[in-house]
């Protein structure tokens, strides 16, 4: 597979049909399903013909790709998406994902809308809102989807544990940013000049109350300072006439208004550099494979009535993704191994295991690379059986080698010595001395022909033992011998082969043991190399749970400030909360691998 992609232009990743259905395109999802970099998602949403989409292209380095459009008709349906090289992260891929335009007054079902917009937060690391003119009370109302989140998307398959999971939102949801397009007023609060991000976070202030009215004001704001972990803010300049913004894509940077074409190059520069890479919960990144299984799992999850649940998704990855691991991890092997048979027959059993002890360190490091929440370790065990599987198939592969050319040296030294029994130069006086003297010489030959391999011994004894007849044979009709020398004879015989089965014997328990010793370096390998993957998931959910505290103490603060004090409360149970999980990290030992 090849581990990024770039596309020529963006293709439709989930269809909306007819405002009333959506499918999984699955040629879009193949093309992120062939991703295996890690990617960088970036989503937008809003309403149709703001001008989402030009953002998008700006994003791509293109001028057009995602469509544009000219008319007061949503150009974009569902949501489609580009996957381009990442310009400031060599080995990562940005996938651009433009949603459909909301509020579209040809649709008619508001629900089709708040699924899109789940959808592009759930696939997103970092979520855009583009709306128009300013963020004021109506540019709120307008984003009530946020208010909806929490009933259309589940983080635990538990309903005890859904009870409230709200604060768990900010740990996996993307960074928000939002773009304000055509804005004429002037950057100042009080009389003094703001940033755009003050702006933001000043039209996000929560008021002291309880009527419906301020919950209702409160709501939207609170929900997007609870559950998006970065708040951004770019605010730009109409970018041309109204005359010219029609042929928008076709125009040169010299035709566009100057503080847009900044405004729009610093929304890049901060997304390039400052968007993150998608994860999901313990901080694992998602390549674009699984960001395709992610999709499709969401969107099956809508089209059956149900509630898309992270927990599942990510169980559901887990074993899809695991399976695959273990995959690669065989084919590694084997293709490490087949590179490896030109060194076959191996000399020693040791040097044999050694060649599988590299392969089989490869090919762990494949699945550990890819494999992820592996309960009990149920796929690794796996992938351990069938390694040695794969390990006794080439071990008797080498020892076929071995035997096949020890058979054709004996075949190739023993010439002379089957041509003077077909002739029958043995089988008068003095023959067997001749036999023996012939014999010796191919004896020595072969013991001094190096590169046999492992069944040396084995296939010399077998040759001896077939060719043992013949000789008794020999020595008792030649005549030239007295009784006891044939004797004697027989007896030297008797203990060479001895001697033969003994070595024979000696080798074969040796390398039993040293199958035994190889087993336990496996196992003791295996169990190494997942303890330091299992650290550094300990470690990254350690940083996790950091970053998530530190978010929660911004939001705390700026709570207490605002006079909030339940509120306040709240976010205290849950820095404790998490401090807690925190200390239980740091305790944990290293898990032992049975």
């Amino acid at each position: 597979m090849a581990p990024g992609i770039a596309m020529p232009l963006p293709v439709c990743l989930i269809e909306n049909r007819d405002g009333q259905e959506l499918v999984i395109n699955q040629e879009a999802a193949q093309i992120l399903y062939d991703i295996t970099q890690p990617v960088v998602v970036v989503a937008i949403a809003g309403k149709y013909r703001t001008g989402k989409s030009y953002l998008m292209n700006k994003l791509a380095g293109r001028k057009n790709g995602f469509a544009l459009g000219c008319t007061i008709q949503s150009e974009t349906k569902g949501i489609w998406m580009w996957c381009v090289p990442h310009p400031y992260k060599p080995g990562h891929t940005l996938v651009l994902l433009d949603t459909e335009g909301l509020w579209d007054v040809e649709k008619g079902d508001s629900k089709n809308d708040a699924w899109i917009f789940s959808l592009a937060v759930l696939l997103s690391s970092n979520f855009v809102y583009n709306s128009m003119g300013t963020i004021d009370q109506q540019a709120m109302e307008q984003l009530h989807y946020v208010t909806e989140l929490t009933k259309r998307i589940r983080l635990k398959s538990s309903p005890a544990e859904a009870e409230d999971e709200s604060a768990e939102f900010k740990r996996i949801f993307p960074s928000f940013t939002w773009c304000v397009r055509d804005f004429t007023l002037t950057l100042e609060q009080d009389g003094k000049e703001v940033t755009e991000d003050e702006y933001l976070m000043n039209a996000l202030k929560l008021k002291p109350g309880v009527s419906k009215n301020i919950q209702d004001y409160n709501l939207p704001r609170e929900c997007i300072q609870s559950f998006f972990h970065s708040h951004k803010c770019f605010v730009f300049d109409r970018p041309a006439s109204k005359r010219r913004l029609q042929r928008l894509e076709e125009l040169h940077k010299s035709e566009l208004d100057r503080n847009f074409v900044d405004q729009a190059l610093r929304f890049c520069a901060y997304i390039f550099k400052d968007g993150r890479v998608k994860t999901i919960t313990g901080g694992q990144l998602v390549s674009g494979r699984l960001l395709g299984h992610l999709a499709v799992t969401y969107v099956e999850a809508i089209r059956s009535g149900s509630v898309p649940c992270m927990e599942n998704a990510v169980l559901a990855l887990a074993e899809i993704e695991n399976a695959g691991a273990v995959e690669d991890a065989l084919s590694k092997y084997e293709t490490e191994m087949g590179q490896r048979v030109a060194k076959f027959p191996t000399e020693t059993q040791e040097e044999f295991l050694n060649l599988h002890r590299e392969c089989e360190e490869a090919a762990l490091k494949i699945f550990l690379g890819r494999s992820f929440k592996d309960e009990n370790q149920k796929y690794q065990h796996r992938l351990k059986r069938l390694l040695d599987q794969k390990m006794k198939d080439f071990s008797q592969r080498n020892e076929e080698v071995s035997a096949d050319r020890c058979r054709a040296l004996i075949q190739k030294l023993s010439v002379t010595l089957e041509t003077g029994l077909s002739q029958g130069e043995y089988s008068r006086l003095g023959g067997h001395k001749h036999f023996l003297e012939e014999k010796l010489k191919l004896l020595e030959a072969y013991n001094t022909m190096p590169g046999k391999g492992i069944k040396a011994i084995e296939v010399l004894q077998g040759f001896l033992l077939e060719k043992k007849p013949i000789e008794d044979a020999i020595m008792q009709a030649d005549n030239n011998l007295t009784q006891r020398e044939k004797e004697i004879a027989e007896q030297r015989s008797q203990a060479e082969a001895a001697e033969r089965d003994r070595q024979i014997l000696q080798e074969n328990n040796g390398r039993l043991q040293q199958l035994m010793e190889d087993e336990k370096r496996s196992n003791e390998q295996h169990e190494k190399m997942l303890r330091e993957k299992m650290e550094e998931e300990r470690l990254r959910m350690i940083r996790e749970n950091e970053w998530l505290i530190e978010q929660k103490l911004k939001e705390q603060e700026a709570t207490l400030s605002a006079g909030f004090t339940q509120r306040a409360d709240a976010l205290q149970r849950e820095i404790q909360g998490l401090r807690n999980q925190r200390h239980s990290s740091s305790r944990r030992s290293k898990c032992v691998i049975s």
